[in-house]
């Protein structure tokens, strides 16, 4: 099973995909995709790593998120990935445009092909108003292609608004 769940900021993704995690059977590893820059993006990290369960593996990566999935998955495994538009944000910021078609390509390639149970978070960022500056443009351009494609590979897509998950595709919670 793949998820996609899609929302605002401090819209209740990350809580519904943390219990969607925690009502698998099996073990569950948390991929994190976050950098800490700054003191602010370190306490959001830290809020996120004592909401979780002492007992969940973490891997943090920033980059190569196709390649730790590969490495992670498994028969009876739950993989939550939180969250793709800051593994984006990465990718974007490296300046390196080979590498972020490269490693967009390898996640749409190997996300059909895993096993165990896959949960990957994203914020929707496509719903404002086009935004003035050219990198912040081609970010809501990439979020919201990355969006689609990922949409389509997935068996449940949910928008979660005021911590309420709304199914656009796949069975209900």
């Amino acid at each position: 099973m793949r998820e996609l769940i899609l929302g605002g900021a401090r819209s209740g993704k990350s809580a519904l995909a943390e219990r969607i995690a925690a009502a698998t059977a099996g073990e569950v590893v948390y991929i994190a995709t976050a950098q800490a820059f700054d003191g602010e993006m370190a306490a959001r990290i830290a809020h996120h790593r004592a909401r979780r369960p002492s007992h969940w593996q973490c891997v943090e990566e920033p980059l190569a998120l196709a390649a730790t999935l590969r490495a992670q998955a498994g028969d009876g495994r739950c993989l939550l990935v939180d969250c793709l538009t800051l593994w984006l944000s990465n990718l974007l910021g490296s300046g390196d445009e080979a590498l972020l078609a490269r490693e967009r390509g390898a996640l749409l390639d190997v996300l059909p092909r895993l096993p165990g149970h896959i949960v990957l978070v994203s914020n929707e960022v496509g719903q404002g108003v086009v935004p003035m500056g050219e990198l912040a443009r081609r970010f809501v351009d990439e979020a919201g292609r990355l969006h689609q494609a990922l949409a389509a590979r997935c068996e449940r897509v949910a928008f979660v608004v005021a911590g309420l998950p709304m199914i656009l595709k796949g069975d209900p919670l």
